[in-house]
């Protein structure tokens, strides 16, 4: 299933209505429905049928209306989108419904064989199990829905598979032969309910309708699952970075995505922080970037809102939602159907090893890529290597023997292979599958063990000892390999027996072993330094990664930047036939206001920029959406692109000979 030509201005207007909340849309008028759309600049809008509380907002057969509203509120709203020329997605809260979690508790999840819920203390949400009577309501809503609007699409939320030890599953299992006690078997009963689900859910739509946009949201696209991602149409990036996810959450999301062959959202909020907050709001410049960082990663753009319960629309928020789509008005017309330009593939750790959205090595390596500006996507198993001058691989990837004849074919033709960590052993982990320059001899004893940069490596606090807070490996490089950085041990490892100082250890001197070698087609470094910086975030460590990237591919890189700070951002993509080329530039200035709530809100100016890209002719490059010509100069590195000024975001067009 795949959706074409989604909107790029949506918002994503939640409503989850406590049934305790009267008076119920009271306030609500297609006159000022309309006029927030108006001046939000919303050309699609996704509205509510069913929330987490359970109630629909419109009249039911199937479901019970909310007891606070009088009227067909999705309906009214639907009418005004419909004058309008607006898209309006129907939301259907799957996985949550609290009005059925007090009826019918038999039907939650259980997480664990003796999980229970607490209907006293617990002020939220439970969650529902697909394999219950549960999933006949869902779908009759879900029916309902389509037959009585007919909408464009149907977001469903809280949408995962989930393990679930109650006694609906527990029977299933058993009449499949699958066993309980085993972890296994639980993951395989866990993958069979949602596939069931999400067959069930489409069903529904196609009854009444063959082209409806479907959705299921979990908050995350999982990396190396493109089994769930086959049930959605397109793809809803949730990343709110004030809400926890940080500004370097959707790059990463994004660099995966856009090898999924689907059209996708980058959906981020208006809050301060994150979903149910009312009245809280960002600066306006927080807004213009991320909807800027959308459409310069390849994405339309979601914003969300959550309506008050009266119905009214905060116009405030659409004055603040319509400085953001203003610009993107302007601009998304450059930026349709376009292919992303990337030079480097990260193997991503999460698809190998089946972990979560906060594997560390991924976020490590996404974040080092993006700070050092070199154009990267982040894949799975299933993406080709070829086309991708480096391949990375970040930490914990060992090889089995399918990866390792398809690593050996990438080497055999041309292309480069830096690893980390225990990425590259065998699946055995006693040796390395593919030539990595070195011998494998056992996990090192210390934790931490410093660092020191071999006579060459150049490293802007110099030749000294860097601490490296996590695990490492003992290796021997083999004959012809350059050595770019030894390991150096401490006296001990740090115990209530002996310690030294407040943290660690120091090194002994002169305690060297080589730690980090290149051959001729190959890098390889002994720490988990993705995992390192992801956590502590050290200087020395993205300074070693890009030394050895810039050695690797620093001579065929598409793109080169100068001036542009480390929380700048580039992107480049193209046009199918080659034609034209947009480059995006992007620089905000974040800040952490509170405990972990990173903000937006002054904008800084950025002067005498210069980007080099590689292997095109260009006869013009413009400025949109303003239409300015910009200079020039063809150089042996490529076209030299001088930018004067950078004002938040650049989206320059260079059209090709």
């Amino acid at each position: 299933m795949n959706a074409k030509n989604l909107r790029y201005r949506q918002v994503h207007l939640d409503f989850h209505t406590s049934p305790a909340i009267p008076s119920v849309g009271e306030r609500f008028s297609r006159e000022q429905f309309a006029q927030a759309l108006k001046r939000g600049h919303v050309d699609s809008i996704t509205l509510f049928s069913k929330c987490h509380h359970g109630y629909s907002y419109h009249p039911t057969k199937v479901n019970t209306m909310h007891p606070g509203l009088k009227f067909d509120l999705l309906g009214e709203q639907l009418a005004v989108c419909k004058e309008l020329g607006v898209n309006a997605p129907v939301y259907i809260s799957a996985g949550l419904d609290e009005k059925e979690a007090n009826l019918h508790p038999e039907w939650l999840c259980k997480g664990t064989p003796n999980a229970g819920v607490d209907f006293l203390g617990a002020a939220y949400y439970k969650l529902f199990c697909y394999n219950t009577p549960y999933m006949d309501q869902l779908e009759a809503q879900i029916e309902e829905v389509m037959e009585r609007y007919n909408p464009i699409g149907i977001f469903l939320d809280i949408s995962s598979e989930r393990d679930c030890y109650c006694q609906y599953c527990i029977q299933s299992m058993r009449k499949k032969g699958l066993d309980p006690h085993k972890p296994e078997d639980v993951r395989q009963q866990a993958r069979d309910v949602y596939a069931e689900y999400a067959r069930r859910c489409e069903r529904a739509v196609r009854k009444y309708n063959p082209d409806t946009y479907i959705f299921h949201n979990a908050g995350n696209i999982t990396r190396g699952r493109r089994d769930i991602a086959s049930f959605d149409t397109h793809l809803e990036l949730e990343s709110l970075p004030t809400g926890g996810w940080g500004y370097d959450h959707f790059p990463m999301s994004a660099a995966y995505v856009r090898n999924l062959g689907k059209e996708y959202l980058g959906m981020t909020g208006k809050f301060h922080t994150t979903w149910g907050e009312f009245g809280g709001f960002k600066h306006p410049n927080a807004l213009r970037y991320e909807t800027a960082l959308s459409i310069a990663l390849g994405a339309k753009c979601s914003i969300g809102d959550q309506l008050h319960p009266s119905g009214e629309m905060n116009l405030s928020t659409y004055d603040l939602i319509g400085k953001a789509y203003a610009e993107v008005e302007e601009k998304e017309i450059y930026c349709r159907d376009k292919i992303a330009v990337s030079d480097v593939a990260v193997l991503s750790a999460e698809a190998v090893l089946h972990g979560t959205r906060e594997t560390k090595p991924d976020i490590g390596v996404c974040r080092m890529l993006l700070e050092g500006k070199y154009l990267f996507d982040l894949i799975d198993l299933e993406t080709p290597f070829d086309g991708y001058k480096l391949l990375v691989l970040p930490d914990a990837i060992t090889v089995d023997e399918a990866l390792a004849a398809r690593l050996k074919q990438y080497l055999a033709a041309g292309g480069k292979i830096l690893a980390t960590g225990k990425s590259g052993l065998d699946a055995s982990g006693a040796e390395f599958a593919i030539d990595l320059g070195v011998t494998y001899n056992g996990k090192n004893a210390y934790c931490p063990t410093y660092m020191v940069p071999a006579d060459g490596t150049e490293m802007i606090n110099g030749q000294t000892s860097y601490v490296m807070y996590t695990a490492a490996q003992n290796v021997a490089p083999t004959d012809g390999t350059d050595i770019f950085a030894y390991l150096a041990e401490p006296y001990f490892n740090r115990t209530p027996e002996h310690f030294s100082s407040h943290q660690h250890t120091p090194d002994v001197p002169d305690s060297r072993k080589p730690a980090a070698v290149f051959t001729e087609n190959t890098a390889y470094i002994c720490w988990n330094i993705f995992e390192d910086y992801a956590i502590k975030g050290s200087l020395c460590l993205k300074e070693l990664f890009l030394y050895a990237v810039e050695r690797l591919i620093g001579t065929v890189k598409t793109i080169s930047v100068k001036g542009l700070p480390d929380r700048g951002v580039v992107t480049l993509t193209r046009d199918a036939d080659g034609s034209k080329y947009q480059l995006h530039l992007l620089f905000a200035h974040t800040c952490v206001r509170g405990i972990n709530t990173e903000v937006i809100e002054d904008l800084i100016d950025l002067h005498n920029l210069s980007v080099t890209v590689r292997g095109i002719t260009p006869k013009a490059v413009i400025s949109r959406p303003d239409g300015t010509p910009l200079p020039f100069e063809q150089t042996a590195e490529g076209v030299r692109i001088d930018v004067a000024v950078l004002k938040m975001h650049a989206l320059l067009e260079i059209v090709c000979e």
